[in-house]
């Protein structure tokens, strides 16, 4: 049984930065792609970021481009997802999730791809 936590999220201004991280365990971790989602009120699941299985591939959402990176360390079984230049836009619930097949590269994008989801973190940003 995979396990994935989240920590981080917060009320932050806009034009603040978050660091949002996700723990994992049950599973070999470094084996596997991981990603960040997120949902807001009346809205679907969409994509942020994602990082392969070693972090040299990623891929991130037009709408978090060149203002989020995301990292992770294999020895701490731990993803991150640095946020910066945060928008009222991006106030959403977040989540990490970890790849079904181990190895992927490059990353993918949909949700469906993913079987293990962390419970979430609340982030607002206000204006």
């Amino acid at each position: 049984q995979v396990q994935l936590v989240e920590s981080g999220g917060g009320l932050v201004q806009a034009g603040g930065s978050l660091r949002l991280s996700c723990a994992a365990s049950g599973r070999t971790f470094s084996s596997y792609a991981m990603g960040w989602f997120r949902q807001a009120p009346g809205k679907e699941r969409e994509f942020v970021a994602a990082a392969s299985w070693r972090g040299g591939s990623t891929s991130y959402a037009d709408s978090v481009k060149g203002r989020s990176t995301i990292s992770r360390d294999n020895a701490k079984n731990t993803v991150y997802l640095q946020m910066n230049r945060l928008k009222p836009s991006d106030t959403a619930v977040y989540y990490c999730a970890a790849d079904k097949v181990p190895y992927r590269n490059p990353v993918v994008s949909t949700p469906s791809s993913y079987d293990y989801w962390g419970q979430g973190t609340q982030v607002t940003v206000s204006s």
